[in-house]
């Protein structure tokens, strides 16, 4: 099966006329619990199951990948932020990158749960080599096996020649076939005025060149007005259109051959990663247990009676006490190191991957 399908627990329902997006949700909550009943299922009874960070929480909602890209000071930050109903992102409206770095953020959004990924300037600032470098090899990692959705940001307003480049070099990274995937989101809504909805600005402002790309882009569109963080319609009304779009492409996220090479590594890493920790984990405990042994030894060859025979009885039960509770934060501290594999590998750059890519920005 499928990663993306089977990570965002997908059912081959695209063949279905939906009138309603909400059906698919209905659809997906009694696929799984069938898969429940089927002792084969890797949720059966009985069987363990390790959650990765990339896991879902809740089995029965929908997981979504998504990644803002767009021209610096388009408002990506702030529209990651408003669909997320927080200020996960650092934003401010000015032509200066305010993301230094890609960030990745998670939430619960409409009976989703989201990936966000925010990207820099990668596309549009003066990064060094090794600062884009860097930086593209954490959009792929972020967002591997790959995004179900691809958020382009287009500022309201004239769309110039510096804006086309931009989708022209977002365009050559992801490729032609991630135009399925890809959804305009308008940013500045509140300046909409006179009663213009986004479809009459549409039609009677946008150029030709405009129009061009939101033509590539099936022409899917939204308007977000980033200063209303708090209407949840326009949000609502945003990922139904996503969702529409992946019902579209069968459920599935966007791939390319450099997705499943970056994926395969970032198991690989993730996987060593984990096993690294684990030694640690026992590592730990093995000098833990030599410690307290060591101490109860000594406590033991004290020759007393009396009370002091009843104290140095509790002192062992105290230090028996002690070990466990220390065992137990260092299980603990280790555990989470375990399920924060994942966020540590996508920390990995891999320079066979990364030159493809900026190879593709050079246009």
């Amino acid at each position: 099966m499928n990663y993306c399908i089977r990570r965002s627990i997908e059912t081959d329902i695209c063949a279905f006329s939906l009138t309603k997006v909400q059906i698919l949700y209905v659809l997906q909550c009694c696929v799984f619990s069938l898969s429940l009943l089927d002792e084969s299922s890797e949720y059966a009874p009985g069987k363990l199951v390790r959650s990765s960070s990339s896991d879902i929480d809740h089995p029965n909602m929908s997981l979504r990948t998504m990644v803002l890209v767009g021209k610096t000071g388009t408002g990506k930050s702030s529209s990651g932020n408003t669909i997320l109903g927080r200020k996960a992102f650092k934003s401010a409206t000015s032509s200066i990158s305010v993301t230094g770095e890609c960030r990745k953020e998670t939430g619960e959004v409409s009976g989703r749960k989201i990936i966000m990924v925010d990207t820099p300037g990668l596309f549009d600032t003066d990064l060094s080599e090794e600062e884009l470098k860097e930086e593209l090899s954490k959009c792929i990692n972020m967002t591997s096996p790959g995004p179900h959705a691809i958020i382009l940001t287009i500022e309201l307003g004239p769309f110039t020649k510096e804006d086309l480049q931009t989708v022209k070099k977002i365009r050559a990274v992801f490729g032609k076939e991630a135009d399925k995937y890809t959804i305009i989101l308008f940013t500045h809504g509140d300046h909409l005025t006179g009663g213009m909805g986004i479809d009459g600005y549409v039609k009677r402002r946008a150029n030709d060149e405009l129009r061009q790309v939101i033509q590539q882009c099936g022409k899917r569109y939204h308007v977000f007005d980033n200063t209303k963080m708090n209407d949840r319609l326009q949000v609502v009304d945003f990922l139904d259109k996503v969702e529409e779009m992946v019902v579209r492409n069968g459920g599935e996220c966007y791939t390319t051959s450099v997705y499943k090479d970056v994926e395969k590594r970032l198991r690989e890493k993730e996987e060593e990663l984990r096993k690294h920790h684990e030694k640690n984990l026992e590592e730990q405990k093995l000098k833990l247990e030599s410690k307290f042994r060591e101490e109860k030894r000594k406590l033991e060859d004290l020759k007393v009676s009396g009370e002091e025979k009843e104290r140095k009885s509790k002192e062992l039960e105290l230090l028996e006490e002690r070990k466990k509770m220390v065992m137990i934060e260092y299980e603990r501290y280790y555990d989470e190191k375990i399920t924060e594999s994942r966020q540590e590998a996508e920390q990995t750059v891999f320079p066979e991957t990364v030159l493809k890519e900026m190879a593709n920005l050079s246009i």
